[in-house]
């Protein structure tokens, strides 16, 4: 869901996190990944204006994401 809200293909997403299409593919399925992989996945999404929610700050108080504001200037 992050990666479509930006506008990122498996390929852009996967070079941003220099890890192979193929490794974003299994993490979008649920498959398991290492938790460095999942780091670098994070780190690029987030570089790409995602912000992670954790426990209690949305209003059903579960985890999700967010896109940042973009100034209007």
């Amino acid at each position: 869901m992050a990666r479509a809200g930006i506008g990122l293909g498996i390929r852009e997403l996967a070079a941003l996190a220099e890890v192979a299409p193929g490794t974003i593919t299994r993490f979008e399925r649920g498959e398991g990944i290492y938790p460095r992989t999942l780091d670098a996945i994070r780190t690029a999404l987030e570089a790409a204006g995602v912000v992670f929610l954790g426990d209690g700050e949305l209003v059903d108080g579960g985890p999700g994401v967010r896109l940042k504001k973009v100034d209007g200037g």
